[in-house]
């Protein structure tokens, strides 16, 4: 982490200060995640108010992803050149923006819009966040600071669902939109009044722009292609152009990240295999979740199963949540004991289970029989998660921790974008092939969720042989903040990727 420069303040002005910083951006870091972690059960309610289709609207989740994948590096780098207070009074202003642009939406379109540009709003405010609290902080202070953080963090993912489901079902679905634009714009003159400001003195004034069009490039076609492909036909000429712009896309990156002063990826990192294969590990797990957990909030409130209502399908979900913050603080003492690989793998082993229980759903189900499956989907995610990210950032020269802290968090955003679209996809083209093959509604249904399931177990399952491969390696020990910060990415992988060290 970077630290600010000499504070020639007094004691006290610099510890008001500090609190002040803690409070705004912890305050700011859960209504974001709380905002994100809600949209999942907002689409049936937004789909029967706009009338745009839920696997349209799937693009208000995997939008925000996208654009928050190819923004989140970037905006640690500009909070590094211009101000972190600065980018973070950006991020905030687009985010009541956006807020106020979905909240008034006259249709899904606007509704995907607003979400899209929440994504870059999102990234501003994460990125700028813990670099705000790291430079106002030293030692035990900032170890506690970015944990009081993540407690944040863990609490807007864990309320995110119930509060949006409770408004949902009293005042519609704008409500928390309303809600969170007036906290976001609260925060605002505080930040300006009691926040200073830090840079990265260091830190090059180059700013990569063309790498981070460029992911946007590859993720938005593959994205698109891997939604549609069961519409249009997986070798049609669609599926296959879309396919093709994200490869040379890819290709035009890797060119341009060889060119610029300062790349949005050191493709030298590249040749770290403990950086790749734990980056990797994040994006399964972070990925996976992140999409059962956007098919099961439509299994939940579909009339043909549950058919439960916004607020109790936020009930619902919130073992999941809760289960990932009560392991958070447990990860560190596991991987002093078994070690980083072995927790890793058996973070996937317990996922890859679970989403093979899932796999057995039928329309008879009741609630009860997905709360263990669901908690182990959460637990896996914890055990395998927080090593990984701590691993992700231990494995490096301390010159590169941002660098490589930025590639890992980006593939939070990457595995939630990429994984939402491959289950909207199972889940769209098994209902609607079931459905014509004459299953009953609720049947069809069971066996999306059945099929999503294996899908995503299969990702998990390749999980495993990814953390033994990586366990070969040796690896520097991670600190405490490396301990601290892990915990706190934990809490918030299921629904919102964590800022850039």
């Amino acid at each position: 982490m970077t630290g600010n420069t000499e504070d020639v303040r007094p004691a006290t002005a610099v510890t008001a200060a500090a609190g002040a910083t803690l409070l705004v951006t912890s305050v700011s870091t859960l209504v974001v995640n709380a905002n994100t972690s809600a949209v999942s059960i907002l689409l049936p309610a937004i789909s029967e108010d706009t009338g745009m289709p839920i696997d349209t609207l799937q693009w208000a989740v995997t939008g925000y992803s996208l654009v928050g994948a190819a923004t989140i590096v970037t905006s640690g780098a500009l909070a590094d050149v211009f101000g972190r207070r600065r980018i973070f009074l950006y991020g905030l202003v687009l985010f009541v923006l956006s807020c106020v642009m979905i909240a008034l939406a006259p249709d899904g379109a606007f509704v995907i819009a607003g979400r899209c540009i929440q994504g870059a709003a999102g990234a501003a405010i994460l990125a700028s966040g813990m670099s705000l609290i790291a430079a106002a902080n030293t030692g035990k202070a900032q170890l506690r600071a970015v944990t009081l953080w993540g407690a944040a963090s863990a609490i807007g993912a864990a309320a995110g669902p119930l509060v949006g489901g409770v408004l949902a079902s009293t005042t519609g679905w704008q409500g928390l939109f309303w809600i969170d634009a007036v906290i976001a714009a609260i925060c605002i003159p505080i930040a300006l009044r009691s926040v200073a400001e830090s840079r990265d003195p260091k830190r090059s004034r180059s700013i990569d722009l063309g790498g981070t069009v460029l992911i946007a490039a590859i993720l938005a076609p593959l994205i698109f292609g891997l939604t549609n492909g069961s519409a249009w036909g997986w070798a049609s000429l669609q599926t296959i152009g879309c396919f093709a712009v994200s490869i040379a896309a890819i290709f035009a990156f890797v060119a341009v990240e060889r060119r610029v002063k300062a790349p949005l990826l050191d493709l030298a990192l590249l040749r770290n295999k403990i950086l790749v294969g734990s980056t990797l590990a994040i994006l399964l797990g972070s990925g996976t979740i992140n999409g059962i957990m956007f098919v099961v909030s439509l299994y939940f409130q579909d009339p043909s199963t549950l058919a439960l209502s916004p607020m109790q399908t936020g009930l619902a979900t919130l073992p999941v949540a809760g289960a990932a913050i009560v392991l958070a603080p447990v990860i560190a003492p596991v991987v002093s004991r078994i070690g980083a690989r072995t927790t890793i793998a058996l973070g996937f082993v317990i996922m890859t289970a679970s989403f093979a229980a899932l796999a057995f759903v039928d329309a008879s189900w009741v609630y009860a029989l997905f709360v263990l499956p669901l908690i182990g989907v959460a637990a896996g995610m914890s055990l395998q998660n927080g090593p990984a990210s701590s691993i992700s950032t231990a494995c490096v020269e301390p010159n590169q921790v941002g660098s490589a802290s930025g590639i890992s968090n980006m593939a939070r955003y990457v595995g939630a974008a990429v994984m939402t679209a491959i289950v909207a996809s199972v889940y769209s083209s098994v209902s609607t092939n079931q459905a014509a093959d004459g299953a009953a509604a609720g049947d069809a249904v069971a066996s999306a969720l059945a099929w999503s399931s294996i899908a995503m177990g299969i990702w998990c399952a390749l999980g495993i042989a990814l953390a033994l491969l990586v366990g070969r390696f040796r690896i520097a020990k991670p600190t405490a903040t490396d301990f601290a910060a892990a915990a706190a990415n934990t809490a918030q992988a299921v629904t919102a990727p964590p800022p850039r060290r």
